[in-house]
C-alpha cells in the first residue's frame, strides 16, 4: 500500500487471503516517496516466490502501474478513497493503464474483493485451493437463498 493510512482497507484483502489458508507480504510503499524501494520489491518478487500481487493506493495512485511495469506478476489495483474525489481520482489513476501493463482493478475500497481475486488467480494452478474457492462460492448462494427465505417470512 502507499501509506499506513491505506491499511484500514487494505487489511480486508489480508484478511480474505487468510481465510483461504495464503500467507501475505503487507508493505508500505509509496511509488512516489520511496520509488527505488518499489522498484526492488516489484522487480524482484517473482524471485521471492511470490506469485500475485495487490497494491492499494489513493489519490494518482500510481502504485499498481508502476508496480505492473516492474513485475512479470498479475497486479490487482485496490483504489484507496480520497477526501476531496472520494476515490473516483483512484480508481481512474488505476485503471487507465496503458497498453502493455495490464492491473486488475476492483472497486473503490474494494479489497476484499482483491484478496479474492488473488485466491481466484492462484487456485488455477491448485486444485485445492479452487476446490476450497468452490466450496466458498457455494456458501455464498447459500447465504443469498438465506436472505431471501428470510424476507419472505
Amino acid at each position: 500500500m502507499g501509506s499506513d493510512s491505506d491499511w484500514p482497507v487494505m487489511k480486508l484483502a489480508a484478511d480474505a487471503l487468510a481465510e483461504f489458508g495464503i500467507h501475505c507480504d503487507v508493505k508500505v510503499i509509496s511509488a512516489h516517496r520511496t520509488p527505488g524501494d518499489l522498484a526492488r520489491y516489484a522487480s524482484g518478487a517473482h524471485k521471492r516466490g511470490m506469485k500475485v500481487i495487490i497494491a492499494g493506493a489513493g489519490g494518482a495512485a500510481h502504485l499498481p502501474g508502476v508496480a505492473a511495469a516492474m513485475t512479470p506478476l498479475p497486479v490487482i489495483g485496490v483504489p484507496i478513497s480520497t477526501k476531496d474525489l472520494k476515490g473516483l481520482d483512484s480508481l481512474l489513476s488505476i485503471v487507465q493503464m496503458p497498453s502493455g501493463i495490464p492491473v486488475a482493478t476492483v472497486a473503490i475500497g474494494g479489497a476484499r474483493n482483491g484478496g479474492l481475486l488473488a485466491v481466484q488467480i492462484l487456485a488455477v494452478a491448485n486444485p485445492k485451493l479452487q476446490e476450497k474457492f468452490l466450496k466458498f462460492k457455494t456458501d455464498l448462494a447459500h447465504q443469498s437463498r438465506a436472505k431471501n427465505r428470510n424476507l419472505a417470512r
